[in-house]
């Protein structure tokens, strides 16, 4: 693909500047790996590798139809979402234990703390699971965990954001809300994920006005290039008042609906490599933009397992793509700090590292 212009910022001293700085060197792949950084938008279920993928189906007796890791991988390439979704689904059959899911994070948190994540709101599906009959009980207290470890065990300050499946009936998300309310201790926050097409954020309004009540830190999807990104950018500013958008590069086509995420200093959790598998590009001009112009941009993986690359291979792509300086990937490092749900101190502290 053609390569954007090269993409010049630089850090201020608590958020984002528009001030254009000298080019410096083009970051490496070590340098994007030894930065510290936080990864926001990350599906636990969509970071089940192949390998632990038919080893905890083995170990449960579930028949998913491959017997060696090849014929498992062999299921993951996708270039669409319509081949993803029907194959992501079925693949969960696999956990069905509370063992399951603490092994499914803490696989997670350590490919994370090897791409130098040091802090962690991973999202995770519990109606994929208790509508087939697995306890919430056994799919929150298995990943918190993992989380719960992650300090000691991996270096990495974990966290649990609960989201509902948006094709599935808003009553269904109001249950799954009330069943976590005896496990709030053990949740940041919620969000809204899987297929949007039909399933605007207004369906789900009441919910999250509840889950704000709550005490839920609030987040939503709005996946790129969807029929009514724009209006669904809107809605989740304007009426459900989100604290951060999972995707969200479509903002870039309503330069007010820009500056309303700007001035708030709302965080995008963009995720270039699983873009390229919606879109024929990763959107690398619309993120550079936007990082570019003060905007709280970050990257994340989304669902690595499935889509090819880790938080690290997210950064090098986008620099690559972009034509990013060290100083702009040290930008995004800082935004993914300051979008996160840390507090104050901790986030001071993690700023400075």
């Amino acid at each position: 693909r053609r390569r954007p212009a090269r993409e010049q910022t630089g850090p201020g001293r608590s958020g984002p500047s528009r001030r254009p700085l000298p080019a410096p060197t083009t970051p490496t792949r070590e340098f994007v790996t030894g930065l510290p950084k936080a990864e926001l938008h990350l599906h636990l279920e969509g970071t089940l590798e192949p390998d632990l993928k038919l080893r905890l189906a083995q170990r449960n007796g579930i028949d998913i139809g491959q017997s060696t890791v090849e014929e498992v991988r062999a299921t993951y390439p996708f270039d669409s979402p319509t081949r993803f979704l029907p194959e992501y689904y079925p693949a969960m059959e696999a956990l069905q234990t509370a063992d399951d899911f603490y092994e499914l994070a803490d696989a997670y948190l350590a490919r994370a703390a090897a791409d130098g994540v040091k802090h962690a709101e991973m999202f995770f599906d519990p109606q994929a699971h208790t509508s087939r009959g697995v306890p919430f009980e056994a799919v929150v207290t298995g990943y918190h965990r993992a989380a719960a470890e992650a300090p000691s065990k991996h270096g990495i300050d974990a966290h649990l954001i609960l989201c509902f499946l948006r094709d599935h009936s808003a009553q269904s998300a109001a249950e799954t809300l009330e069943a976590s309310v005896p496990f709030r201790d053990k949740i940041l926050g919620v969000g809204l994920d899987s297929d949007e097409r039909d399933n605007p954020p207004q369906k789900f309004a009441d919910v999250f006005a509840r889950a704000r009540e709550l005490g839920y830190r609030l987040t939503m999807h709005c996946d790129i290039d969807q029929v009514g990104s724009i209006d669904n950018i809107r809605t989740v500013l304007d009426e459900i008042g989100v604290d951060r958008v999972d995707h969200g590069t479509n903002v870039v086509e309503d330069p007010a609906l820009v500056d309303v995420v700007r001035e708030r200093g709302l965080g995008l959790t963009t995720c270039p490599i699983s873009n390229s598998f919606v879109t024929d590009d990763m959107k690398a001009t619309e993120i550079a933009g936007l990082l570019r112009s003060g905007v709280r941009v970050t990257v994340n993986s989304d669902d690595p397992a499935y889509f090819g690359g880790y938080v690290a291979e997210n950064y090098v792509a986008l620099a690559e793509a972009a034509g990013l300086t060290a100083q702009a990937v040290v930008q995004l490092a800082r935004n993914s700090v300051e979008s996160s749900g840390l507090r104050v101190s901790p986030r001071a502290a993690a700023r400075a590292r």
